[in-house]
């Protein structure tokens, strides 16, 4: 794919760092001169100018280019770059900082094809070292809406129990199952559940510590599962 990520900041050249490790074509677009010669320096092909001008974006290949990732500190230079984007026929992602919050989420979603936000990221790592190694937030949805996966113990109530027979609190809802070493998937209402198992669901968190008792119960000694969706 060629990608367009318009930030050569902490996220935008950590961004560019793995997408062109993974063999994709990256150029940045930056106004900093610093952080111009920082990606130069790394190889990466760098337009200096404007992200939010569609002339300094065509220098970078917007024609051509697949996606963009507006990835700057500054939230109108992201929008504009996404629109812009948007108009050259490409996949739009655009970051937006923890501080902008819930509405300015729904003010842009529907814009752009993602919203990331790189410090929520950086604390659902955090989140997961704190929950315990028998329970993995996967991504907040909203400030009070969770993907979380869950890995089953013996000390769990359900433990044995089919999925059919998984009563979770209200504000739960079941996502995906998949057995110790296998890929997650579907859930089946005869799948049984059994220690190491993985259930995946989407919570409010309010009712995050209700689905752990259940699915987990007291033991805090099971290894941690690092499989997402």
């Amino acid at each position: 794919m060629r990608i367009v990520i318009v930030g050569a900041g902490r996220v935008g050249l950590r961004t560019a760092r793995i997408t062109a490790s993974e063999g994709h074509d990256v150029t940045l677009v930056e106004r900093d001169h610093d952080k111009v010669d920082r990606a130069n320096n790394e190889g990466f092909g760098v337009v200096e100018g404007d992200g939010s001008n569609e002339d300094v974006l065509e220098k970078a290949g917007i024609d051509d280019a697949n996606a963009i990732g507006a990835l700057t500190g500054d939230l109108n230079t992201n929008f504009v770059a996404c629109m812009v984007g948007k108009h050259h026929g490409c996949r739009t992602v655009m970051r937006i900082d923890e501080d902008y919050r819930e509405n300015i989420y729904r003010k842009y979603a529907e814009e752009v094809d993602e919203i990331v936000y790189p410090e929520r990221l950086g604390a659902i790592g955090a989140k997961n070292a704190l929950l315990g190694g028998n329970v993995t937030a996967i991504a907040d949805v909203a400030e009070s809406l969770q993907v979380v996966q869950f890995t089953v113990t013996r000390d769990a109530p359900m433990h044995g129990y089919t999925l059919s027979e998984l009563e979770l609190p209200s504000g739960t809802r079941l996502l995906a199952f998949g057995k110790q070493d296998e890929p997650v998937g579907l859930p089946l209402p005869d799948d049984t559940l059994e220690v190491g198992d993985r259930i995946a669901v989407l919570t409010e968190f309010d009712a995050l510590d209700g689905v752990r008792q259940i699915l987990v119960g007291d033991d805090e000694s099971a290894d941690t599962a690092t499989e997402v969706l």
